[in-house]
């Protein structure tokens, strides 16, 4: 009996550990996601105020439907590279967010 409550102790215990290896994990992962997008955020926007402004100096027609073309086909772009960046940032992520409880899945059969 004494070595059933020994053994829940340090079960308990572990998965105490692992949860807060796992809350650290996703607190970085989290804030890398943030600036990520932060940084994407200022980007695009510094893209759209740059075709903005090239649009209002175009001197005809051809060239402000050019400007704007140049402008959504970059727009796309970036939007379809990050979006690729992000899912593998998240898919990172969950994978260092569960490796703490790796060897907890294997203690918790052995408890009982």
């Amino acid at each position: 009996m004494v070595k059933n409550i020994d053994e829940l102790q340090q079960f308990g215990t572990g998965n105490m550990d692992a949860t807060l290896k796992s809350f650290g994990t996703l607190s970085k992962g989290m804030q890398a996601i943030a600036v990520e997008l932060a940084d994407y955020s200022k980007k695009a926007f510094e893209q759209g105020t740059a075709a903005t402004e090239k649009l209002i100096g175009a001197k005809s027609l051809e060239k402000a439907f050019e400007v704007q073309s140049d402008y959504v086909k970059t727009a796309y772009e970036g939007f379809v590279a990050e979006t690729t960046k992000l899912g593998e940032l998240y898919a990172d992520l969950a994978k260092e967010a569960y490796k703490p409880f790796e060897g907890q899945w294997g203690r918790a059969a052995s408890v009982k």
